[in-house]
């Protein structure tokens, strides 16, 4: 074995692996949000809620890997899983009114139309 290869308990593989595939099929859905939704208010939804889930996993699994590997808690995970969780909500709430603006819309008129969304849009 080599000086650089630390084994971990079987616990913390499982645990990692756990995190990361969740984090990897979070991002995954968040993706084919982007690529198959139909407008973009919907399409917002992809990267700003799955994808940040995903990244969220994949920090928490960077967390624990480093954590039973024998170093100290590292910060950088949290500060970086913090700064994602805090903007991505804030910019997407930024290109829903800018999107907004541009389509000359107001708050009250997508509150007041009738129907589903589905029934709204119509075939296509």
């Amino acid at each position: 074995m080599s000086a650089g290869i630390v084994e971990l308990p079987l616990w913390a593989d499982a645990l990692i692996a756990l995190l990361l595939v969740a984090g990897a099929g979070f991002a995954l859905v968040g993706s084919l949000g982007l690529v198959k939704l139909s407008d973009f208010f919907r399409r917002l939804h992809g990267p700003t809620k799955a994808a940040t889930l995903g990244v969220g996993g994949v920090m928490l699994a960077s967390m624990v890997y480093f954590s039973v590997r024998g170093e100290s808690l590292s910060l950088h995970e949290v500060l970086i899983t913090l700064f994602v969780f805090f903007t991505a909500p804030v910019s997407a709430h930024m290109l829903a009114k800018a999107a907004l603006h541009l389509e000359g819309k107001s708050i009250d008129d997508l509150v007041a139309r009738p129907g589903t969304p589905a029934e709204r849009d119509g075939p296509g």
